[in-house]
């Protein structure tokens, strides 16, 4: 075992009183701040240890540098996958610990200025503009509904907003991926890489299913048609997109002098994003959320919802472990792993 300098020593006494002292008596009783705090130090504690070869005998305050913060940074960028916001959020909760450092000792004091230095990430601009909950009503109640294509229109725009699927996915459903006749009603999604899903149906959405099912497939579809199928080529070819497009644009036009909430662009993806918003807005939980809309990485939501600093840290919270989550850091200065000494837990 490596020796442990005076320095090493108090720096990584100072990494678990922060967390396990000074954060939750002065900072903050949030356990979802509080996570987010551990997690940017323990990503930066890893971060040291397995790219730059730090070892509890060569830690030492040059490691809380301007020029190690960068490389941090870009190595959450490049190598870890994190979006502009979370980096962010990550330079922020460790700024929390440098503040504090400093605060124990006037020798750190330096630091504050070095990571002060490392600039924050340029966000992501939202690509999808959402919709509000009175556009969507707006656009809901729009379509004549004693009109077939009334009926289509709506049963298509309900099982959207009310799954947050794809449109692909949506105009892919087949009617033998539909189960209404349930307590729990719930369509089958096929997403991409062929990800299967299931999404629970409410009651009203089940109703405009089940009447549009009536009207353009009759008392015994055939459980191979596609739900929504091409007027011209019938139930074994899917309504095409293109169709789709059209029938929005022709519903936002009517819809906007009714709301101005509602764009003349009007697209499908819009009630995806909208709905995936009201969810989070509800208070449904990010990872939740990620699995509704299909998304392979939780961080793809969070860019997609452009979420906050503590509804990510709650997010990250659910994804562990009860027991991991509440453990507390055991400070262990007896061992070679930087992290151990930290009383953190080691990067995988």
């Amino acid at each position: 075992m490596s020796r442990i300098n005076s320095k090493s020593f108090d720096l990584a006494r100072a990494i678990s009183e922060f967390l396990t002292d000074y954060a939750p008596m002065h900072l903050t009783n949030s356990e979802h701040t509080l996570h987010s705090y551990e997690t940017a130090i323990t990503l930066y504690i890893g971060y040291l240890e397995n790219e730059c070869g730090i070892k509890p005998a060569n830690f030492s305050p040059q490691c809380f540098e301007e020029t190690k913060v960068e490389g941090w940074m870009e190595w959450l960028s490049n190598e870890r996958g994190c979006s502009p916001q979370s980096c962010n959020t990550r330079l922020s909760s460790f700024r929390k610990f440098i503040k504090y450092l400093s605060s124990r000792n006037p020798k750190y004091l330096y630091l504050l200025d070095e990571v002060s230095k490392v600039p924050l990430r340029k966000k992501t601009k939202k690509k999808v503009s959402g919709l509000s909950r009175e556009a969507i009503k707006v656009i809901l109640a729009e379509p004549d509904t004693t009109h077939k294509t009334g009926i289509r229109d709506l049963a298509l725009m309900v099982i959207l907003y009310a799954t947050a699927a794809r449109i692909d996915e949506i105009l892919s459903i087949r009617i033998k991926e539909l189960k209404l006749d349930i307590e729990k009603p719930y369509v089958v999604i096929i997403g991409k890489g062929d990800k299967v899903r299931t999404l629970y149906l409410l009651p009203k959405a089940v109703a405009h299913i089940r009447l549009y099912i009536k009207v353009f497939h009759g008392s015994n579809p055939k459980p191979d048609s596609f739900l929504f199928f091409s007027r011209n080529k019938g139930t074994m070819e899917k309504l095409s997109q293109s169709a789709v497009r059209k029938m929005m644009k022709k519903y936002a036009s009517a819809c906007h002098e009714k709301c101005a909430d509602v764009p003349l662009d009007l697209h499908a993806h819009q009630f995806r994003h909208a709905k995936a918003s009201h969810w989070l807005e509800d208070g449904m939980n990010i990872a939740q959320i990620s699995f509704l809309l299909g998304h392979s990485q939780l961080e793809t939501t969070m860019i997609y919802l452009d979420i906050t600093t503590e509804q990510e840290a709650a997010a990250l919270a659910t994804l562990e472990d009860e027991s991991d989550r509440n453990a507390v850091p055991k400070w262990n200065p007896d061992t070679d792993s930087l992290s151990s000494i930290c009383g953190l837990r080691k990067l995988q």
